[in-house]
């Protein structure tokens, strides 16, 4: 029988060759002969680390340090394994001890840095990098994590050249080729971003996320090549519980409920598993009034404040306390004026770490903590992930489910998201009697009159127009609306240009299909007051499926453009037909293609009936629930009175239909 000296060497001698089972192997037969051995322990959890059994390693390294607290090494691999296990603030401190008693490695004031990363931290993680790579400057892994620092920071030309210097070191690095897409995506160069991705993927094939980022960014400039094949492999990785695209990502894609909650539970339990103890909850408080949390980070000029600055202004203060927890900035707009004279406090959590945040949220005493991005945006996913409150909403920016326990309520109505549908979601449904969809009835249109040429436009012809972003547009949403070009004669279809590459891509695809690419007109991006009015010039707006129009329907609704929507089979892909029953029009809700082409050129043809159905539009616009902030914000408040009433008597999160109340008064 083998020696402990011989089992040692033999372990060493397999880690080096890169044989991790045998390895194993050695160190435990040794382990078994001698469980006090602390380099054997060590070296076991380094192998079970490099197998990713991280869960196994940790005891190993705590009975290691009860032998022996004086190697950095130690407390090194600990620290690595705690990252890796989701509990990034016990491996800062791992990493700072590891630190005290080896300031001279470069390993780890690199690896702090990455966990102060995980926390939220990229100021102080810059600093660690800033040391790591004075011990060390020809570590590509303290850059690369250095750009995702200065990414973190908004500070994207930064983040670019550091992760340049990365690739520059070692060129063959996926994990650098993913972060240079996310650059680019963040710096609004798809089609750059994209070509990053595809080299990502090139070098790993297996790489989370890094086949649904590469699909997302073709599909902003609309470039369709390679797509089909990108959306059968992620089917595949979802059925296979692979992390393969981000829910947000895949809500442009996916034609079924079911897969968007598969997407979001694997993208949840990998990027933001719970992280609270259940004997450390914040309590919802038993007296005075109801304390409601907005955490966002786009109170500012964008689509979701847009549509929600009227609920906040009309919020009940006899019943509520209304508090902005701000993940985002200022950027001095009057929509932003409007949220911070609406709301009783806020509370700036950008700069703040993940603990810090929930801290400080808990301090507020916040009972109902509502998240207004879910993935999308600025996000902190994090701080819900920490219990930051103790009853947490799921509402408005993110249209389905975030697969997340620890989201116990999301808020919808019963056109988005039928009774038949709450199989799909890890949350209970607040269901709202009219459009879960806030509105707000002051937004200004400008008074000034586009004329057709002002918008590029011909002086003749019928203009269909879709203002959606562009990765909504689908090859088969684009051949929908070649076929209805074609039935309507010196007709027009006037889309937003959010980049160069999908302009020039989807006049490419026209001539493909039999379509003069000069009957595609594109719009540049103006002051929403202008953008509103220039609607004026357009007939009909056709929505896209399988992502519908939402702030873009409402915009066009309350400029007064009848939209042409198909109903679809997730919350995404119904939220059209949702405005539009709730305006009184559902005669503009298809079934099918077909139908959905169908209206859309008999509407573009019968200019009486359009008339008539644009003179409805016009009678409902301040009669019909949509529009009726007062309505839907008594809605909310009922719906969170509710809430609150279940959770004081002790009762776990449960469905919720709200009544419809009366026309508000208020």
């Amino acid at each position: 029988m083998a020696s402990a000296a011989e089992l040692f060497k033999r372990g060493i001698a397999s880690f080096q060759q890169g044989q991790l089972a045998e390895a194993e192997r050695s160190f435990r037969q040794l382990l078994r002969k001698e469980p006090r051995h602390p380099a054997a322990l060590n070296l076991l959890a380094v192998v079970l680390v490099a197998q990713k059994k991280f869960a196994e390693a940790e005891p190993l390294l705590q009975s290691a340090l009860k032998l022996s607290a004086t190697s950095d090494a130690t407390f090194y691999n600990y620290g690595l394994v705690l990252k890796a296990l989701g509990r990034p603030d016990e491996a800062v401190q791992r990493f700072t001890q590891a630190i005290a008693l080896n300031p001279g490695s470069a390993d780890s004031w690199n690896a702090r840095g990455a966990a102060l990363n995980d926390l939220n931290d990229p100021q102080a993680a810059i600093a660690d990098f800033d040391r790591a790579a004075s011990l060390n400057p020809n570590d590509p892994a303290t850059f690369f994590n250095r750009s995702r620092s200065l990414t973190r920071l908004k500070r994207y030309d930064d983040a670019l050249v550091a992760c340049d210097r990365t690739l520059a070191m070692k060129p063959g690095m996926a994990e650098a080729w993913f972060s240079r897409g996310f650059i680019l995506q963040k710096l609004r160069r798809p089609a750059e971003a994209a070509g990053a991705y595809a080299r990502a993927l090139e070098i790993d094939p297996q790489m989370p996320l890094v086949k649904g980022d590469l699909l997302h960014q073709k599909m902003l400039t609309c470039d369709w090549a390679g797509t089909d094949r990108l959306i059968s492999d992620i089917d595949r990785d979802l059925a296979a519980g692979r992390l393969s695209v981000e829910p947000f990502a895949w809500q442009g894609i996916a034609m079924s409920e079911r897969s968007l909650q598969r997407c979001a539970e694997i993208y949840s339990a990998n990027r933001f598993p719970a992280r609270f103890d259940k004997s450390d909850l914040p309590a919802l408080r038993t007296a005075g009034k109801i304390r409601i949390g907005y955490l966002s980070g786009e109170f500012r000029q964008q689509a979701t404040s847009l549509l929600l600055v009227g609920v906040l202004e009309q919020h009940d203060r006899q019943q509520f306390e209304v508090v902005a927890i701000d993940n985002g900035f200022d950027d001095g707009s009057a929509t932003r004026r409007r949220i911070d004279a609406a709301v009783d406090g806020s509370i700036d959590i950008a700069a703040l770490s993940d603990p810090q945040a929930v801290a400080a949220i808990r301090a507020a005493g916040i009972d109902i903590l509502v998240n207004l991005n879910g993935y999308f945006g600025d996000a902190r996913t994090r701080v819900f992930a920490r219990r930051a409150a103790p009853i947490q909403v799921n509402y408005l920016g993110f249209p389905g489910t975030l697969g997340a326990r620890y989201m116990d309520y999301i808020i919808a109505d019963r056109h988005v998201l039928p009774a038949e549908h709450r199989q799909f979601y890890s949350e209970k449904v607040a269901w709202l009697p009219d459009c879960y969809q806030a509105n707000d009835r002051q937004r200004p249109i400008a008074e000034w009159t586009f004329s057709r040429a002002e918008c590029g436009l011909p002086a003749e012809g019928f203009v269909f127009c879709c203002f959606n972003n562009n990765y909504k547009i689908t090859p088969a949403t684009f051949d929908g609306w070649m076929r209805i070009l074609k039935q309507v004669p010196g007709s027009v279809l006037w889309l937003l240009e959010d980049n160069a590459a999908a302009a020039a891509n989807l006049r490419r695809e026209a001539v493909a299909r039999g379509v003069e690419a000069g009957r595609l007109v594109f719009a540049e991006r103006m002051p929403a007051d202008e953008h509103l009015a220039r609607h004026r010039c357009a007939g009909l707006f056709l929505d896209t499926l399988p992502y519908n129009a939402h702030t873009t329907a409402s915009d066009a609704l309350w400029a007064g453009l009848p939209l042409l929507t198909c109903r679809g089979e997730t919350f995404a892909g119904r939220v059209a037909a949702s405005l539009l029953h709730n305006i009184g029009l559902p005669e503009l809700v298809a079934t099918s293609q077909s139908d959905y082409e169908r209206l859309a050129i008999e509407l573009a043809t019968q200019p009486a009936r359009l008339a008539a159905i644009a003179g409805t539009l016009r009678d409902n616009r301040l009669a019909a629930p949509l529009f009726d902030t007062a309505r839907v914000t008594e809605h909310i408040e009922t719906a969170y009175l509710a809430m609150v009433e279940r959770s004081r008597a002790g009762l776990p999160p449960d469905h919720i239909a709200v009544a419809a109340r009366p026309r508000a008064s208020r």
